[in-house]
């Protein structure tokens, strides 16, 4: 547990605690399911139910994600690192006044029913389907978001019945595991997920039952009594302490409880909860229902897109392995290889200093007065920096450049300053404004001059050295400005 930082507790069942931990390494966030029973070998960890099943069901992009299992053989302790979710359904419905949209319903039980297909098509059933054990995160993508977790309860759909008598929680138990001593398979899913279909629905629970016998008459009073048929099935494996003696009721429907959701949607919510477990729809019958049409239709362009971007990147995986040719072509119109001996001949050939020339074609790039950018031909391109071998060989001489630009600075400078004389009485008074020329005969008060540090004088060098005359103003072309560099 060194390798993680215990941040808070997020919830804690009848045989473990789940906390919210941080990764001391990369910084990311992990749900660790501490176990609170002891483990006395790594034989009992690896036969544990809940690992067998993640490792068989996994990866699934409706199943939580083990990541990594935590095992102190010392202590006998137990932990196992999840990938961390947002919040549960529990609480998103937890308080809340107005209903959800529809179309997040719809998007939640199509990916629920997609983790449960996934389950039973794998041989494994959950048998504790209730909001606390359905992790979403805050996506808004459609048909995202939503993972099954907890598998501490589940079994092998193959395995020989009976199982345990009390399993899953009591409000989504289904009718064959309260009526029976353990005769119950991967139905009881379908009715646990047809009763979470309810909660998000209405907000409140379907069946809130305070004991066994309460359990029972809540459903009785929703659904109506059972018929006699289904009542003698399930007295053949009955539970002792159950008396099947229930008084007939027609049971009030499902559709009165909540009117505002779509017919489709009640229509698919009673077929889940059907009483016989044998005409109980399926997860992959569920998947079928119109009132997924909406969700289907999204998952199949989601699909098609997906596989037009692999067939994209595959094409562009074929097209990078064919081998190239030996001889590169020229960049041009002349598209004729060129050998490897050709190349490395012209490569060689010396190139004169003060400008840039190519070593194929000829095709020469002088640097301008002033400027980095160069004329280049079309159909041909400037030598690239550094591949043309022989170090010895000085080929790109940018001091030579920067002399010849320079100089012709320079010669701009002194030809500005004896064009350009001014009687400013500012300057003589040593006034502290900055200035700069324009022009002949234009003076900006508020600006700087950028292109050169001759034309900032201090007040020192304009108050000693500038010989402005004061008797005739205006242009004096015969009178040339002079100053002196401080020493």
């Amino acid at each position: 547990m060194r390798k993680y930082r215990l941040v808070a507790k997020k919830g804690e069942g009848t045989f473990s605690e789940v906390l919210k931990a941080q990764n001391v390494k990369d910084g990311k966030y992990h749900a660790i399911k501490c176990m609170k029973n002891h483990f006395d070998s790594i034989d009992q960890v690896n036969n544990l139910r809940e690992i067998q099943a993640l490792r068989r069901l996994s990866p699934h992009a409706h199943i939580i994600t083990l990541e990594e299992v935590l095992y102190d053989q010392p202590t006998g302790r137990l932990a196992l690192v999840f990938e961390l979710m947002d919040a549960n359904l529990y609480e998103l419905i937890r308080g809340r006044r107005h209903y959800l949209n529809a179309q997040l319903i719809q998007s939640y039980m199509h990916q629920l029913l997609l983790a449960l297909d996934h389950m039973h098509r794998k041989g494994i059933f959950h048998r504790d389907i209730k909001p606390e054990n359905i992790l979403i995160e805050n996506k808004s993508d459609m048909n995202r978001g939503l993972k099954l977790a907890d598998f501490g309860s589940c079994r092998g759909i193959y395995s020989k019945q009976p199982y345990t008598e009390y399993i899953s929680t009591r409000w989504y138990r289904a009718p064959e595991c309260l009526l029976t001593d353990g005769y119950y398979g991967p139905e009881m899913d379908l009715w646990g997920a047809g009763c979470v279909f309810f909660e998000i629905t209405s907000l409140y629970p379907l069946f809130p039952g305070t004991n066994e016998l309460d359990q029972i008459n809540r459903i009785h009073k929703v659904l109506g009594t059972p018929d006699v048929r289904l009542l003698s099935k399930f007295k053949q494996n009955g539970a002792a302490h159950v008396n099947f003696d229930f008084p007939p009721q027609a049971g009030i429907g499902i559709a009165q409880l909540i009117k505002h959701a779509s017919f489709d949607c009640v229509e698919l919510m009673i077929k889940m909860l059907v009483h016989d477990a044998s005409e109980r729809i399926s997860a992959r019958e569920a998947l079928r229902h119109t009132y997924f049409n909406t969700a289907r239709d999204y998952e199949a362009r989601r699909q098609s897109s997906i596989q037009a971007t692999e067939s994209v990147h595959h094409a562009i995986q074929e097209r990078d392995s064919i081998p190239h040719p030996k001889g590169l072509p020229t960049i041009g119109a002349n598209l004729t290889h060129t050998s490897s001996k050709d190349a490395a001949k012209k490569s060689t050939k010396v190139m004169p200093q003060g400008s840039l020339t190519r070593a194929i074609g000829q095709s020469k790039y002088t640097a301008k007065d002033g400027a980095d950018d160069m004329d280049t031909n079309p159909g041909s391109l400037p030598p690239i920096m550094g591949v043309m071998g022989n170090n010895k060989m000085q080929a790109y001489k940018y001091q030579t450049l920067e002399k010849k630009a320079g100089a012709k600075r320079k010669k701009r400078l002194r030809t500005f300053e004896s064009k350009h004389a001014y009687n400013v009485p500012g300057y003589a008074q040593g006034a502290t404004t900055n200035r700069n020329y324009l022009g002949a005969g234009i003076l900006s008060q508020n600006s700087q001059n950028k292109s050169s540090s001759h034309f900032t004088f201090s007040n020192q060098t304009k108050a000693g050295h500038l010989h402005v005359p004061s008797t005739n103003p205006g242009r004096q072309s015969h009178l040339q400005a002079r100053y002196k560099k401080k020493g």
